[in-house]
């Protein structure tokens, strides 16, 4: 690219020789200057002017080896930020002379802070990347000088692409690129919180579920549900049971049951004494307030425990005596009696209320 810039300069040099005025060589040293620059900067970096057309092969940019500032070694944590750049670019031949603002230097540290405290404001590290539109996550994150930040291969793809270092926000040409972990940071203090809200949803779900096999709800068709799935499950866990063995589970039924009822007969023994005549007056009140006059064995008519009067005292003989027990049950004597027979137990129990008893003729 210098060849067609060196000849151009030679031919206006070699036409200019014939000027005797200062002016007019520096108007057209000026001349060559400025498209020097022109060409080299503001159009494209990579036109040839051989072309007649300007139509100039686009060649491949060297890749210049990034250097970062100070020295990266690999005991350095991975989480330093530092800044990449390349080789300064050479100052065009405008720039040299002074016609054309030379490029600003490299900015300080402090600069740098400032910058990075804009870009933490606008919020870029909290979205996605403007090149490819997805997250940074944990992939490598660079900042611009212009505040702007994208995915490090997005730029290098971008600048590759483009055939030049310009901001693909901001348009800013000559930005210096630093390497930041701000995205990764706040990615996995996301990726933690995600994990610390699912495990705590886990444990109160865990907890819900246990209460609710514990604690019946208040709604009624709720609390419905709940005592038939308990039923249920009383249920299913009788059949499992029986199916096993149904002979050994009746057989503990029966043997509880009886010890239970011998449990019971002893204390009934050791408790029920003999009546007094004041109780079996108190008794017998009871009797006639509860207003029963059927005998419970063979629900016929008993006779009455007022006074007999003298048209009853002819026929009392032909009627069947009536025995009061003292659980205040009223039965037929032979009744009574053929049950007590009919039983196997030493000392039989009230054919009502099971409970040991005294009788006494009425």
């Amino acid at each position: 690219m210098r060849q067609p810039l060196e000849k151009l300069r030679g031919f206006l040099l070699f036409q200019s020789q014939g000027l005797t005025s200062k002016a007019s060589s520096k108007l057209v040293l000026n001349s060559a200057a400025f498209q020097d620059h022109i060409t080299r900067s503001l159009l494209h970096p990579h036109f040839l002017l051989s072309d007649p057309f300007l139509r100039g092969k686009r060649k491949a940019p060297r890749r210049r080896v990034e250097e970062e500032r100070g020295l990266q070694t690999q005991d350095q944590p991975e989480e330093r930020e530092y800044v990449l750049y390349s080789a300064p670019p050479t100052l065009t031949l405008a720039q040299k002379w002074g016609l054309v603002a030379s490029p600003a230097g490299r900015i300080t540290e402090d600069e740098w802070t400032r910058v990075k405290a804009r870009s933490v404001r606008q919020g870029d590290s909290a979205q996605p990347c403007a090149i490819c539109r997805e997250e940074f996550c944990l992939q490598p994150q660079v900042l611009l000088s212009c505040s702007h930040v994208f995915h490090r291969a997005c730029l290098q793809a971008f600048e590759r692409f483009s055939g030049r270092r310009c901001c693909p926000m901001c348009r800013k040409e000559q930005y210096e690129t630093r390497v930041i972990h701000d995205a990764a940071r706040l990615f996995r203090h996301q990726c933690a919180t995600r994990i610390q809200a699912c495990w705590r949803g886990y444990l109160a779900r865990k907890r819900y579920r246990k209460l609710r096999q514990s604690v019946w709800p208040k709604d009624k068709r709720l609390r419905r549900k709940f005592f038939e799935a308990k039923l249920q499950e009383l249920n299913d866990s009788f059949v499992q049971y029986c199916h096993t063995d149904t002979e050994a589970f009746l057989t503990d039924i029966n043997r509880s049951l009886s010890s239970s009822r011998r449990v019971f007969q002893q204390l009934e023994r050791k408790h029920v004494s003999e009546p007094q005549e004041s109780d079996w007056d108190r008794i017998q009140s009871q009797v006639v307030q509860r207003g029963v006059w059927d005998c419970p064995i063979c629900l016929t008519a008993l006779c009455s425990l007022s006074l007999p009067t003298e048209a009853d005292a002819s026929s009392h003989q032909q009627r069947r005596r009536t025995v009061l027990l003292s659980c205040s049950h009223l039965f037929h004597q032979l009744c009574l009696e053929a049950f007590e027979a009919f039983s196997t137990e030493s000392r039989p129990s009230c054919p009502l209320c099971r409970s040991a008893y005294h009788k006494k003729l009425i």
